[in-house]
């Protein structure tokens, strides 16, 4: 018995890698967002696609999802991990300034919708209790979902990002109100509402304390001392533990857990680990977000439609439509563009993950019974799978906006659009040259493997960051795309030269200025495509001949001519001394 459980988990695991490496990529390349595929996945693979046709059909249950309950618990933290990288994204200071959205329009979100819903279910028939947690369960969006399509839309630092990731932040911050809410009108509550306050807000306000205490203290530290032992798997389990970890202390403390993750994401943003730690979670966070989004096409039932097409179609486009015109006219009181309302409404008109919770707390609480929540439940679903189509919509509103933020100054994206200059390698050299962008207010970055290096650098005020910056993801997290120039100062001939093909594959248009450790280093790097290689060497040997001549007498304005003359010399020399007359086994030979 115990081996046919360990081989139905397997099972169940093989069939969502092969969603993941066959269905995805598949929808990717018809340029359908890949979270549809993987709802329609979950539809077909679920207890009521072919895991319904199994006792039929034994052969069936090999490629049937037959309980969902098994992936359920794992896909929850699909959510977690995406609200972590969304802190991280973010910074206590960025928070400071949306507080107009987050505590504002978020705020009058859920208060508004929940109390326009709880009129229309009343007027239904149902109980006041009832009607007010229904609404209330309705009255939150989908952050999995949501978030996913503006990152790969382009769209999360624009207006409609921002105001739709303010109004999803306090949906997460109110899940704890709520849930006390349905505590007090469950029917086996024996507690008064003043207890269950106690009980649930003191541990969570408790709770969030900790976390931000143990963040501000602990987390640095924690990942300094994990960098040096310069292992990707150290930090990778690091990573992990910070966001299972934090997650289940804010669930622990009746807070949601991605509410815990999101704020230690937000206390890491502000540190020199940032783009690492993002480049590390990214895998786990897309394949997590995939279960998530199959287990969730697992709970739609085509049976239950097609017996009540009318109620439950009719539920998820009353959905759509009374939330959709509520934040429409909510943004637009926030002072929002027309165009970033509707898609703003459009995106966040469905439902959300968190009213699956809600529902299913209320039916064991007893406050509304199985039917109900089968089929609100189901509503749900459906308007979630409608999300994908929406936001399509919303981006044929204004197809010119896309990738342009229209939104007031004290409200910039994460990460800034500026051209800059990347550092890669902030030892003496990398050190020189940033004192010198400094000194001609040329905005840059700097990246180095060294954690000593970064904290040093960090605690002068220098916006250093640890990573490795050989890989394409982690220069993307850089901006490469957008940078001035890119200038590689490591003391590795084979990194920089690593680093140098990175880059120019990534921009083959970009400035790229490489550290040469000599004349034939020069030639190498020439033949990868920098603009421009500077040799130890014969740096260093014109700077002794500068100083050579000044020293005996040679006016200084002729000796800096004959040197800039020498420098141009020497660099035509290598630059054309590269590929053409370097035979290719001779090139990867010496890079090896």
């Amino acid at each position: 018995m115990h081996e046919t459980d360990d081989l139905s988990l397997y099972r169940e695991a093989l069939l969502f890698l092969a969603t993941a490496g066959v269905v995805a990529p598949l929808f990717f390349r018809l340029r359908v967002s890949p979270v549809l595929g993987y709802l329609l996945a979950g539809l077909a693979l679920g207890p009521y696609g072919l895991g319904a046709l199994f006792r039929k059909a034994p052969w069936l249950e090999f490629f049937s999802i037959s309980n969902s309950e098994t992936i359920d618990r794992i896909a929850g933290f699909g959510v977690v991990a995406l609200l972590f990288t969304m802190g991280l994204e973010l910074s206590l200071e960025r928070i400071r300034r949306m507080r107009r959205l987050v505590f504002g329009l978020g705020l009058a979100q859920v208060v508004v919708t929940t109390l326009a819903l709880t009129a229309a279910a009343m007027g239904l028939g149902l109980a006041p209790a009832a009607a007010l947690i229904v609404a209330a369960a309705l009255s939150v969006s989908s952050t999995a979902i949501v978030i996913p399509m503006l990152i790969e839309g382009r769209r999360l630092g624009a207006t409609v990002g921002r105001a739709s990731f303010a109004v999803l932040l306090f949906q997460d911050i109110a899940v704890a109100p709520l849930l006390v809410m349905v505590a007090a009108f469950s029917r086996g509550a024996g507690s008064g509402l003043g207890v269950l306050v106690v009980e649930t807000l003191v541990p969570a306000a408790a709770g969030l304390a900790a976390l931000i205490v143990f963040g501000r203290l602990a987390l640095r530290p924690f990942f300094h001392f994990v960098a040096e032992t310069r292992s990707p798997e150290f930090f990778m389990a690091a990573c992990l533990l910070v966001v299972l970890g934090d997650g289940l202390l804010a669930a622990a403390s009746h807070l949601s857990m991605a509410l815990g993750a999101f704020i230690a994401g937000l206390l890491l943003a502000e540190t020199e680990y940032r783009r690492e730690i993002e480049v590390t979670i990214e895998p786990f966070k897309g394949l997590l977000l995939g279960l998530y989004f199959v287990s969730v096409g697992t709970g739609i039932d085509p049976a239950l439609i097609l017996a009540r097409p009318g109620v439950i179609i009719g539920i998820a486009a009353g959905l759509v439509a009374v939330k959709g015109l509520i934040l429409f006219g909510l943004a637009r009181g926030f002072r929002l563009p027309w165009r970033a309302s509707a898609e703003m409404a459009l995106l966040l008109g469905p439902g959300g993950e968190f009213g699956f919770v809600m529902i299913g707390a209320a039916l064991a609480g007893g406050i509304v019974d199985r039917t109900l929540a089968t089929t609100l439940t189901t509503s749900v679903a459906v308007s979630m799978l409608a999300i994908p189509a929406l936001a399509r919509l919303g981006a044929l509103i204004d197809p010119l906006a896309r990738g342009r933020s229209d939104a007031p100054p004290e409200e910039a994206p994460p990460d800034s659009d500026a051209a800059r200059v990347i550092l890669v390698g902030y030892g003496r050299v990398g050190a020189l040259i940033g004192d010198m962008l400094d000194a001609h207010r040329v905005p840059f970055i700097a990246v180095d493997a060294d954690p000593r290096v970064v904290a040093s650098a960090r605690a002068a005020g220098k916006p250093v960051y640890y990573g490795d910056a050989s890989r394409a993801d982690y220069l993307r997290r850089c901006g490469v795309e957008t940078a001035r120039a890119v200038v590689v100062t490591m003391d590795s001939p084979n990194a920089n030269e690593t680093v140098v093909e990175t880059t120019r594959k990534l921009r083959p248009d970009v400035t790229l200025v490489a550290r040469a450790r000599d004349a034939d280093h020069a030639h190498t790097l020439y033949d990868l495509g920098v603009s421009d290689a500077v040799p130890e060497t014969i740096e260093a040997s014109l700077q002794l001949a500068e100083a050579t001549l000044v020293d005996i007498g040679v006016p200084m304005g002729l000796v800096i001519a004959s040197i800039h003359e020498k420098r141009d010399e020497y660099r035509k020399i290598l630059a054309a001394a590269g590929a053409p007359e370097r035979p290719r086994s001779v090139r990867k030979s010496k890079r090896r």
